[in-house]
């Protein structure tokens, strides 16, 4: 089990401790809710660790079955509901590195996508909007 230890800093601000390896995250309200944007806001959090999560997925599988996805990224857009305000769509554009992927890598890719802890964990309302890049 992992655990963590937030607290409010002030001016908006949270910051997260991962208390075995005591790394740090610090986030602040976004722009649209009175924040600074200056930095990552939680739900900027929420829709990165979709990501992150998703390539962590993607990397494990290509180590089981001999294929990298090094240099690949993920840009994520969020977009914000309201009544209540909540998360209410994720747009992922996949940019796969050069390589010739194989009908069979590709598909583990895919299925990463759709089944990292993440995006089991979301609500089925959100919508995400996943595009596959794939290099020239």
């Amino acid at each position: 089990m992992t655990k963590f230890s937030t607290t409010y800093i002030g001016n908006l601000q949270t910051e997260a401790i991962h208390l075995k390896s005591g790394s740090k995250i610090i986030t602040e309200a976004p722009e649209d809710n009175n924040g600074k944007g200056s930095m990552f806001s939680p739900t900027d959090m929420f829709a990165a660790s979709l990501a992150s999560c998703m390539m962590t997925i993607m990397a494990i599988a290509g180590q089981a079955h001999g294929f990298s996805i090094d240099g690949m990224r993920i840009e994520t857009e969020k977009i914000m509901g309201a009544n209540p305000r909540r998360v209410a769509e994720l747009k992922l554009d996949i940019y796969l590195p050069k390589k010739d992927y194989t009908e069979r890598e590709m598909r583990f890719i895919e299925t990463s996508v759709k089944t990292c802890p993440v995006a089991n964990s979301l609500h089925p309302d959100i919508v995400k909007t996943i595009t596959y890049h794939l290099p020239e």
